[in-house]
Formats: structure tokens, C-alpha cells, sequence
């Protein structure tokens, strides 16, 4: 007889970390209808091998918070809940560095440290030789020292949740495969299982290293790629036999590529190759496969273990009495899939997470709150399933996987440019802008330049978290479209058509501002979910009757769809909605001489009395058809054009010869972000769904006298105390480092938030930043500190935007079209 329910209001496949931990903060969210079905035995997939470690060293700001709160649960919380020991080893950590790209790093995760209150501190070779003697620090400078850290027991802490969501009575069925999971006609998910069906309203995929297969079953693509990991268990350290304290865990990047600690008295290395990674079951994971290792491939490891025996000597004489070799799941960036999977509503991912033990129980709680409440309390932008599209083939995960796998170890510089299987889906401009010096990013799969090189500097990205060559490269691009003329090529952008009758009822009801009412008319707002926080922004533009085109930024083209689509189901309001992101390329033109320069190419009136700001028109340039929108994100004179993607290189032909006597330029994403931030526009690292409107204050974009979705909670959010306000603030420089976002902002040397974005704003010649800090720091004109690279630098909050405060350029009225 089965020992299923029939119906559940959530059922997660998979009885691993990620798996336990869903269920478990699902209950202490307050949903306990739950089944969880594993096929074999709990954390008999990649948890049972895993080395179980977990560190406060990490540079991103939404990970720190899960790998504090997971340190939390480990060190004690757990185990009193649950009486089930985890095992606890809080031996502390250090991770090195070998040369001042490594140290900078390590200043930098120090200030992300601060912002969020961990107990962490930079520390000399010295200071390691204490704690660990044992460790070779021939050509160390430093090491971050985070002594909070530790090591536990995966199995251990997989039972424990199972067992703390047992007793808040989700069920935990073992033996149990499942086969099929498959949408049905009222919206419900029928998860067929060996021991039978089961109904559920939400499903959650935490397959580990079936969770594409899975995928698979209901349509979905999941881009992951299972890898192999060797860590090596040394026979007993004689030396480790009479301590009676265990050592640090040693995090060696440069020389092992991993870590080395003390496994009981045994030695324990585990090692991430920089080369020749190894996949396994690209096509498929055997259903038989349980607690499954792989022989050793010595050969692969073998110049970082003997790197590992050279810093570890007292290992050095010593023979291997275990070796573990498991598979782990790589998504193409590194990143876990935690979230709602692409065009499937109530489909839950919870997979692709290569350290389950350091990031799952805090990933899995923000996963809850998501399902529960609508939201994360965490930004989750970097873990959404939905970050990719079509174009992450089978063939290309594999690339991604092995290129993240050989990254593991390597110094995370700002801006870091992954550039295996590239480019997926070039503009239609690619090769013209990469012969004039094009160095490209990757978003959504779409190539879009970053910034052009010139005057001898190499085409190539040049990394440091000090200035580099890029900087000036930066400011040359800013310079001409301030003083002149820029255009860019901005075909990554979504762009989204919704049309028919019930267009505007469906919009109506998403958007926080009102519609534009006129054909022509363009406003900028923000769609929020039923929490009452920020989906994402995105400017609308009426096109004509019955007729939007919705414009967004590129890595939410996913997450848009699908809340537009999702709306219609529930509210029952239908349109047409198409994704014109790939058939539809853009160019931004801004600048002072941007009209002159438009002059020479269209007939069409271009001056203020005809061409209004913020409105639309569809033009013709050089013959050939485009919609132009009066706007500008770099806060300049400027025109955002749409154009046929057949169309795109002859229009931007047109425009850059028409240029020639005004000084066009080419610009790329860097000098429009630089140019933002001069104009104190808020983007994606601040509008995120951590927050709400008012604590956004873009309040200015919200129309309360009427409804939409998430208003109450707009309003609540109005009436309470807000708990932080983003703030604009200008930082002094110094010439060198201008600091990358996660820092530390100080009151009278208090920590009262973090900055969110930061860049140099080189027509001000101020580091510009925004940040989320208590309302109390956030008034206009108080003086605060940044931490930048673990030293205090002066900053102050301003009131208005750094460059043209008053917004006067971008709604200048026509100039005669300069004379031949």
C-alpha cells in the first residue's frame, strides 16, 4: 500500500541539502502540507560526499547573508531544534593571498564583510603562523582571517532539517522515484511517482545531478552540467595527534586550488583542477546511480596536490587512505537556479548548487519566502532560473560548466568577463563594432559592447579592483557624448509588444504609474509582486491604440513574460503578447549635437514643438523604418531607436557618417553606467526584489489614486518606519580605487547599510554610489564613510544629481543643423 497522500500543496523531489532545507523553511514559513520524495536514501546524491565546509570570505552581499544565517543555523541552532547532531566544527578559516590582485581582493571582501557585520579581519603571515604552523607561507602577503568559520557534517545537517520538518508535519517519503512531473489543465502539478501519483499546487525541482533530466519532463530547460571533484583523505598527521585545537580551514587559491584542513587527525585536500575538468553524464544521470564515486584521476589533480604537500609538508611522507571523487551540479555561471523555473507558474527550482553545505539552508529559506510570501528578503537577481533563455543549449551548458569549474579558484575581479561559448546571439552590429575596438559582455546571451579601445590600448578586458587602462577608455566615451555626440548599440535591451483590447487593463493593473494615454506617449514604472516589492522597472511606450512596447533591461526578459503572462491567468484579462527582443535591434543616440547629427538623416521634425521629451515617433532614417523614443539614461539631448533587426547596421551606418562633423563616438555600457550614476538614475542593483518603492524613493513614478498590483503594501510600506533608504552619494577619490558595490557605509563609525552600485563619474570627478543605509544617515548633506578596500573614505548624501540637476539637457530645444 502506498504511503503517499494524493494531493499535497507542495511536493519537492529530492531528499538532499537543498531538498531537506526547502522543506524545512517551508514549514517555518508556515506551510506544512508538504511531501518530500527521494528516490534512494536522503543526501545519497552529491550531499553525502560533500566536504561539508562554509566560510564568511565571499565578496557577494546576498551570499554573505545566506552563509551567515547558515553559520548560525550549524553552530548551534540546528541541533537544539531538531536534537539531531550536525557535527559542528568551528575551527575558523583563513584564505591567502600571493600578490596584490589576491590582496585587493581580500580588502574588498573585507568591506563586504563590514557592511554585514561579520567578524572578519585582514591579517599578516605572521599571524597565520600562529594559529597554523604547519602550513608552508613562502610567498604569502596576507590572509583574510574569518574565525567564525567551519566544518560540518552534510549528512548530519540534511537529517537534521528533514527531521525539523517532520515535526512541523511535512512528510518524507524515502524510495519513492519520481517519473514525471506534468502541468495539468487547472493549473496543478501531477508528480507521478514508482508508489503512484500525487497532485500538488507547487513543485519544486531539487533533483542535484537529475535536475535537468527533471526538467526535461515538463518542458523546461535547466542549464546545469554535473562535474567532478576530488578531495583526498591523508593517513593520520603524527604531527595532529597531541593539538588540542583543530586548525583553520586553509583556503589556498593560487597554489592548491583549494583547501586543505584537518580531517579528525588525518589531513583532508580537495582540489578545483584550473584545467581539463571533468564532466559526467552529460546526457543523462543513471536512475540506478546512489551514493556514486569515481575512481581517482590522479593524473588530472596531480600538480595541485603536490603544490598541496609542498605548503603542507607534514603531509608530505604520508599516504592517501581516502579519495572521494563525486559529481557536482555547475550551472554556466556558477551561480545555483533558485527560483520559479522559465514559463512554468509554481514550478520551483532548487538546483545547480555546487556548495550546497555553505549556501543551501540560506538559499532555501529565501526560496520559501518567495513561495509563501511572494517574495525573497534577499536579492536574487544572480540566482533567478530565469537569467536564461533558449540559447543555453545542451552543448553550451557543458562549455559554461567546465569554464565555471576551472574559475573556481581564480580571483573574482569586477566585471569579470566569461567568455567561453561566445557569442551566442550577436547584434546584427557585432562585426563592425568589433573591427573599431569593441571589447563585449554578455547579457541574456546578447553581445553588447562594454567599451571601445583606442589610442593603442589592447582590445581585451584588463582586470584589477584598482583603476586600469579601461578607466581612461571610460572617460573619453563619457567626454564625447557630453560634449558631442555618442551612439551605442543597445539591441540587448527586452522589448516586448502587448497588444489587443484588453492591453491597457492588463498593463493598467502591473504598473505602479499610470499609462501614457496619448499614441506617442512614454512613462517609466515599475511592476511589483503581490509582496508589494520591485519585480522590475521598465518604460512603456503607446504605440497606438490598443498597442505597448514594454522596454527592460536585458536579464529580465524571462521574468517579465512570465509576469505578464501570469497575470492574465489569474485576473483573466488576455492580450497578445510578443517578445520582439531578438527580431527587434535599438541604438542610443545622446549628446548636445545628437539632433544635428538625426537632422541629417530623417525628415522628420525633431525640435521640442514637434518631438516632444518623452514621446514617440515613427521616423524614417535613411529610408528605413524606426520607431524613436525621445529619452535619455545618459540625461542628454538623445533619442532611443528601434529599428528592424534587417535594418539596424544600414541606420547605424547612416547615423555614424551623418556624425562625422559633429565627432560621433562609439560608447559602451561602461560610460552609460558612469553616466547614470552622474545623473542619479537608479538601475537593477538598486531596484531589486529586496525592496519596496518608498524605500527605493521612486516614489515620483507611483500614481497611489489608483489600482494596481501591490498598492496596499505600497501603502503599508508608506505609512510604517522604513527599515532603509537608498541614498545617492557622492565619495571622495583617490586616484586609485573606486570600490565595486557590497561596501560598508559608516555613520560616526557605526554601520549604518551598504552601497549597491559605484562608479566614478569622470565629468564630476567624484566616485558616485548608491546605497541602502538607515533613514536616519540617508538625509541630504550628512557626511559618512565608505569603506573602500577596508579604509574609510569620506562621502556625504546628496540631494540632487551630480551632473545637471535641474534635468535641462535632455529637453533642449533644436539647434540649427551646423552649415557644410
Amino acid at each position: 500500500m502506498s504511503d503517499l497522500p494524493s494531493h499535497a500543496r507542495v511536493v519537492i523531489v529530492g531528499g538532499g541539502v537543498m531538498g531537506c532545507g526547502t522543506a524545512y523553511h517551508l514549514c517555518h514559513e508556515g506551510w506544512t502540507d508538504i511531501v518530500l520524495l527521494e528516490k534512494a536514501e536522503l543526501t545519497s546524491g552529491s550531499t553525502w560526499h560533500a566536504a561539508g565546509q562554509i566560510t564568511h570570505s565571499t565578496s557577494s552581499f546576498s551570499l554573505g547573508k545566506c552563509v551567515d544565517y547558515n553559520i548560525g543555523l550549524y553552530s548551534g541552532a540546528l541541533e537544539a531544534e531538531t536534537g539531531h547532531s550536525v557535527t559542528w566544527h568551528g575551527c575558523g578559516s583563513f584564505r591567502l593571498a600571493y600578490e596584490e590582485d589576491e590582496m585587493d581582493w581580500l580588502r574588498h571582501t573585507l568591506s563586504v564583510g563590514r557592511a554585514l557585520g561579520f567578524n572578519i579581519e585582514l591579517v599578516d603571515p605572521a599571524f597565520v603562523a600562529k594559529l597554523h604552523p604547519f602550513y608552508n607561507l613562502d610567498g604569502v602577503l596576507g590572509a583574510l582571517h574569518t574565525p567564525d568559520d567551519g566544518h560540518v557534517d552534510p549528512s548530519g545537517v540534511t537529517q537534521a532539517l528533514a527531521a525539523g520538518a517532520r515535526a512541523k508535519g511535512a512528510r518524507v517519503v524515502r524510495r519513492c522515484r519520481a517519473t514525471n512531473i506534468t502541468r495539468q489543465p487547472n493549473g496543478e502539478w501531477l508528480v507521478e511517482t514508482e508508489k503512484g501519483p500525487i497532485t500538488c499546487e507547487h513543485v519544486v525541482n531539487a533533483g542535484g545531478t537529475y535536475a535537468r533530466q527533471m526538467g526535461e519532463w515538463s518542458g523546461l530547460q535547466l542549464p546545469m552540467t554535473s562535474m567532478t571533484h576530488h578531495y583526498f583523505v591523508t593517513d593520520p598527521v603524527p604531527e595532529f595527534q597531541d593539538l588540542d585545537r583543530e586548525l583553520p580551514v586553509i583556503r589556498d587559491d593560487r597554489k592548491v586550488s583549494g583547501y586543505i584542513r584537518m580531517e579528525q587527525k588525518k589531513g583532508l585536500i580537495g582540489i578545483y583542477e584550473k584545467e581539463n575538468p571533468n564532466t559526467v553524464w552529460e546526457d543523462h544521470c543513471p536512475w540506478e546511480a546512489e551514493n556514486e564515486l569515481f575512481a581517482p584521476d590522479y593524473d588530472r589533480v596531480m600538480p595541485w596536490l603536490e603544490e598541496a604537500m609542498n605548503r603542507m609538508p607534514v603531509f608530505a611522507d604520508l599516504g592517501i587512505s581516502r579519495d572521494v571523487h563525486g559529481a557536482i551540479s555547475h550551472p554556466p555561471d556558477g551561480n545555483p537556479l533558485i527560483g520559479p523555473a522559465p514559463g512554468a507558474p509554481n514550478y520551483w527550482c532548487a538546483c545547480g548548487t555546487q556548495i550546497g553545505i555553505g549556501w543551501g539552508p540560506g538559499l532555501t529559506r529565501e526560496l520559501a519566502r518567495w513561495m509563501v510570501h511572494g517574495s525573497a528578503d534577499i536579492s536574487m537577481r544572480d540566482y533567478d532560473p530565469r537569467r536564461f533563455g533558449p540559447y543555453a543549449t545542451r552543448d553550451w551548458q557543458v562549455v559554461k560548466a567546465k569554464e565555471d569549474y576551472c574559475l573556481r579558484h581564480e580571483i573574482p575581479y569586477p566585471h569579470f568577463n566569461r567568455l567561453a561559448g561566445r557569442p551566442v546571439k550577436p547584434s546584427p552590429l557585432y562585426d563592425r563594432l568589433k573591427a573599431k575596438g569593441a571589447v563585449f559582455e554578455e547579457v541574456f546571451g546578447h553581445e553588447r559592447p562594454r567599451w571601445f579601445a583606442r589610442g593603442g590600448v589592447e582590445q581585451r578586458d584588463h582586470y584589477g579592483f584598482r583603476r586600469t587602462p579601461v578607466d581612461d577608455m571610460i572617460a573619453h566615451e563619457v567626454k564625447a557624448v557630453r560634449e558631442r555626440v555618442g551612439v551605442m548599440d543597445i539591441s540587448a535591451f527586452t522589448k516586448v509588444e502587448v497588444a489587443g483590447p484588453q492591453a491597457e487593463a492588463l498593463l493598467d493593473r502591473l504598473c505602479a504609474n499610470r499609462l501614457p494615454q496619448k499614441a506617442g506617449g512614454i512613462v517609466l514604472t515599475h511592476m511589483l509582486n503581490r509582496r508589494g516589492r520591485i519585480e522590475l522597472e521598465l518604460t512603456v511606450v503607446k504605440l497606438g491604440q490598443a498597442r505597448y512596447y514594454l522596454v527592460c533591461a536585458a536579464f529580465f526578459e524571462q521574468r517579465l513574460m512570465d509576469h505578464l503572462v501570469r497575470a492574465q491567468e489569474i485576473d483573466g484579462i488576455h492580450a497578445e503578447i510578443i517578445c520582439r527582443s531578438d527580431s527587434v535591434s535599438a541604438l542610443s543616440l545622446n549628446g548636445p549635437r545628437a539632433r544635428d547629427v538625426l537632422a541629417r538623416v530623417t525628415p522628420a521634425p525633431l525640435g521640442n514643438a514637434d518631438f516632444r521629451w518623452l514621446t514617440a515617433r515613427e521616423i524614417r532614417i535613411a529610408g528605413h523604418p524606426v520607431w524613436a523614443f525621445r529619452m535619455s539614461y545618459a540625461g542628454e539631448l538623445g533619442w532611443e531607436l528601434h529599428i528592424p533587426r534587417d535594418h539596424a547596421l544600414a541606420v547605424y551606418d547612416a547615423l555614424w557618417e551623418a556624425g562625422q562633423g559633429f565627432g560621433i563616438a562609439d560608447y559602451g555600457s561602461f560610460a552609460m553606467n558612469a553616466m547614470r550614476m552622474e545623473k542619479g538614475f537608479k538601475g537593477a542593483g538598486e531596484l531589486t526584489n529586496e525592496v519596496t518603492l518608498p524605500e527605493a524613493d521612486v516614489m515620483r513614478f507611483v500614481k497611489l489614486d489608483r489600482e494596481f498590483l501591490g498598492k496596499q503594501e505600497t501603502k503599508a510600506s508608506l505609512a510604517a518606519p522604513l527599515p532603509w533608504l537608498c541614498a545617492y552619494l557622492q565619495i571622495e577619490p583617490d586616484g586609485e580605487i573606486d570600490g565595486h558595490g557590497g561596501e560598508a557605509v559608516l555613520l560616526n563609525g557605526e554601520t549604518v547599510g551598504s552601497t549597491s552600485s559605484v562608479a566614478f563619474g569622470p565629468t564630476v570627478g567624484k566616485i558616485l554610489a548608491f546605497a541602502y543605509i538607515k533613514p536616519h544617515a540617508a538625509i541630504p548633506g550628512t557626511a559618512l564613510d565608505v569603506l573602500i578596500h577596508g579604509k574609510p573614505r569620506a562621502a556625504k548624501v546628496l540631494a540632487e544629481p551630480a551632473y545637471d540637476p535641474a534635468s535641462l539637457l535632455p529637453r533642449t530645444d533644436t539647434k540649427k543643423v551646423a552649415a557644410e
